[in-house]
């Protein structure tokens, strides 16, 4: 993908991140000729980009001629997340959840249709892998977190309807709601019960309930936390069991 200066085309600075962005995309490297046909630029212009990179230490080249993410980067984009005021209130409490369950706890915020993750802790041990991680995305319809977020941020039936029109409701499970009324209806029981749920609605086999975070004050959540369970193990009624518990974890 692209990102075009005025004229349509990928210059300067802009090119430079371009190239930033595909190499986040591709950890184990690539080639000149990959990454010239990726961000759609000439061997030479890529190469200047890369060459720029390289001498900041945001990009480095192997044995093999790819070229990587260097460590100068990714040091600074994890002291960054380790110092966001935010991860530093909400990684105790992730942790707190992960011992107590056994089971991988996130931190999350809406990010339009999708929820994006700011912070994750597995249990210490038992840990079965999931496909979030920090930084990734998922739908928000299809996520207790995003469920949730949404019920604040849509807080009427009409909204709820008129967010489906624009977007619908993709189906990533048999068990995802995909129907405008289901979709009205689980909103507004959230709502309600102020937690929400996810019944392998996202990923086949794993279980999850999210409760709000107040990091930013009373208006509207900053985010959500969540118990992310494998259903075999943590079966979602032994989550809806400990809700109190949960929220009194966060604090919610």
């Amino acid at each position: 993908m692209t990102v075009p200066g005025e004229d349509g085309r990928v210059v300067g600075a802009e090119r430079v991140l371009v190239v930033l962005r595909e190499l986040a995309g591709r950890p184990d490297g690539a080639s000149l000729d990959e990454l010239s046909r990726a961000v759609g630029g000439s061997k030479p212009t890529i190469h200047r980009a890369l060459g720029a990179l390289r001498r900041v230490g945001f990009a480095v080249q192997d044995e093999r001629g790819h070229y990587l993410l260097g460590d100068e980067f990714l040091r600074l984009a994890f002291a960054h997340h380790e110092q966001r005021p935010e991860h530093v209130r909400v990684r105790p409490v992730l942790e707190g959840l992960a011992r107590r369950f056994g089971e991988t706890a996130h931190y999350a915020v809406l990010a339009g249709r999708e929820i994006v993750y700011r912070a994750k802790v597995d249990p210490p041990s038992g840990a079965v892998k999931l496909t979030s991680e920090i930084g990734g995305r998922n739908p928000a319809h299809s996520t207790g977190v995003g469920k949730l977020l949404l019920s604040f941020a849509l807080p009427t039936d009409d909204a709820v309807r008129e967010w489906v029109r624009a977007g619908g409701l993709p189906r990533r499970t048999p068990n995802t709601i995909t129907t405008v009324d289901a979709f009205v209806a689980e909103l507004a029981r959230i709502r309600e019960q102020e937690y929400a749920l996810d019944d392998q609605e996202n990923e086949d086999g794993v279980a999850c309930l999210a409760v709000p975070v107040w990091l930013t004050g009373p208006g509207r959540p900053s985010g959500a936390v969540s118990v992310s369970a494998v259903a075999y193990r943590t079966p979602l009624s032994a989550l809806v069991e400990a809700v109190d518990e949960v929220r009194s974890t966060v604090g919610a």
